[in-house]
Parts: C-alpha cells; sequence; structure tokens
C-alpha cells in the first residue's frame, strides 16, 4: 500500500482507546501509539493498515506489561485520563468492565489481560486477537477464559484451579513420556485429532506447519529431548532454551484429561512478551509390580 500519515490519523483514536484499556494509563497509551507511529514510519510492505497496527500496539503492550510485572510499581497506573479517550469507548469500558474490575485487571498475566479486554470489552474475534498475540485462537479463548474467572471470582476460581492442576497433570505425563520414547502414553493422552500448529518461525526452523493426527504428534515428540518443561504464561509447557534464551516454547492446550493441541512458537518478538521459566520436574513414582 502507499503510506499516507493520514491514513494513521484515522486509526489513532481506536489504538489510543485500545491501549488505554489494556493499560489502564493514558499517559502509557499516548506512548505506545507513538511508538506505533514510528514503526509505521519505517515499515514497508504493510498490506492492511488496521490489522498491523492493531498487531504493533497489542504487543508494545504486552511488552510494557511484562516490564510491570518485574519492577517495582513507582506510580498509579489505574487512574485513566477519560477526556483522552472516545467517550463511547468510556461508556462501554464502564458498562462492561466497571472501576473495581479495572483494578483487578492489574493481578492478570499480560497475555490474560490482552485477551479478555480486546474479547470481552473491544469485541475481537479469537481469530483475529490470535494474530495480534502470535498465538493461536484456541490459546487466546483460554487465557480470557482463565481471566474471565479472575475477575469474576468466587467458585468459578476453584475450578479453573482445578482445571489448571488436571493440565498440569496431563503435560507433566506427556512431557515424561516423550523424553522415555513411550509411545503407548503418549497416544493415551492425545485426542485422535490432536494436532501441533507452527508458527512462520518454527517453520524456517525446519517445523511443519502442521502435524495432524495423534500419531503424527506422538511422533514427533518421540523420544524428544531438547525441550525441558517451562511454565509458559503461568501453564505448564515446554521451551527450548539455548544459552538462557528461549528460541522455541511449546504451549499445551489440554481438554478432558487429554491435550488437543499443541502450539510451537519461535517468534523472537511473540517469545519477548510471553512469560517463560524453566521448571524442574519431579521424576514420575515407580511402578509397582
Amino acid at each position: 500500500m502507499i503510506k499516507n500519515t493520514s491514513d494513521f490519523d484515522i486509526e489513532r483514536p481506536r489504538l489510543t482507546a485500545l491501549a488505554t484499556r489494556i493499560l489502564g494509563s493514558a499517559a502509557d497509551a499516548d506512548d505506545v501509539v507513538q511508538e506505533a507511529w514510528l514503526r509505521f514510519t519505517r515499515a514497508d510492505g504493510i498490506e492492511v493498515l488496521s490489522a498491523w497496527l492493531t498487531t504493533v500496539v497489542t504487543r508494545l503492550c504486552l511488552d510494557l506489561l511484562r516490564q510491570r510485572r518485574t519492577r517495582p510499581v513507582t506510580e498509579d497506573t489505574n487512574n485513566v485520563d477519560s477526556t483522552a479517550t472516545d467517550p463511547e469507548a468510556d461508556a462501554l469500558l464502564v458498562e462492561r468492565v466497571g472501576d473495581a474490575v479495572q483494578v483487578v485487571l492489574d493481578t492478570l498475566a499480560p497475555a490474560e489481560r490482552v485477551a479478555l479486554v480486546m474479547h470481552d470489552v473491544f469485541g475481537f474475534p479469537f481469530d483475529e486477537i490470535g494474530v495480534a498475540m502470535g498465538r493461536s485462537s484456541t490459546a487466546v479463548r483460554q487465557l480470557a477464559s482463565r481471566a474471565r474467572h479472575k475477575v469474576q471470582g468466587g467458585s468459578p476460581r476453584d475450578e479453573m484451579r482445578t482445571a489448571s492442576d488436571d493440565s498440569r497433570r496431563v503435560v507433566a505425563a506427556f512431557l515424561a513420556a516423550a523424553r522415555g520414547g513411550d509411545v503407548t502414553t503418549l497416544m493415551s493422552l492425545l485426542a485422535p485429532d490432536a494436532v501441533i500448529r507452527a508458527d512462520a518461525a518454527a517453520q524456517s526452523m525446519g517445523a511443519e506447519s502442521s502435524y495432524d493426527g495423534a500419531v503424527a504428534v506422538a511422533t514427533r515428540f518421540n523420544g524428544a529431548k531438547g525441550a525441558v518443561a517451562a511454565i509458559v504464561d503461568g501453564e505448564l509447557g515446554a521451551a527450548w532454551i539455548q544459552a538462557g534464551i528461549v528460541k522455541v516454547a511449546f504451549v499445551f492446550h489440554v481438554v478432558s484429561g487429554i491435550v488437543c493441541e499443541i502450539e510451537q512458537i519461535a517468534d523472537p518478538e511473540v517469545l519477548s512478551v510471553m512469560d517463560i521459566h524453566r521448571v524442574r520436574m519431579s521424576p514420575p513414582p515407580p511402578t509397582n509390580t
């Protein structure tokens, strides 16, 4: 497309409203949008400007949220200057989120917060959020659901904790079976239509775009020893780490006690805004014979 600065000006109010609601700070939102402007002026080959800018702003917000979690809070980031955003967006925020929930948003993991705000407040479809975050639509759906239960509180929170515990047990068993070359156990932990979806960066490293079916997924992981167990955005997964740098993350999506989908993420920009920490797995208990 031919670059026209007025096109960015048209998008600016929408981007500012989005960044403000994600970050809870009009000042931070202005900084994010200004950085998006600078990237816009340097970028070439933008096909769909609105989608490109949404992706840039979303990832900048994720990066800033992650930075906040790794440094002491020195200012109140919950005060939003309502005069700096669109009145219609303000009304929508009051109706759907409210001041009390805005405070709760600060307790969410960055990816959870972004998925929730983009879907529940702004109405983005999960597939569009997935593109913006560099994640699968399944992933952002689960992130938004997890965040929603945390915001609502009460008994659903216990249900989510139980589901998370079950998911961790399944993934731990899967990773142990993979390292041990136990194909039978791997197959038992996979849905028949399980799939691995690799992003473009992973494909450039030699991965197929997808591995479809339990057999293909089990074959892909059978005997795999390069990836180590890791907490990825709050859930147990795996990561390939080289010289202390995460090169590839594997995000598992578990439903009803079986693995349905695995994301293989190697895009450095996406990895940089994910919370990934290596964990030491306890060896499985000995089997009584």
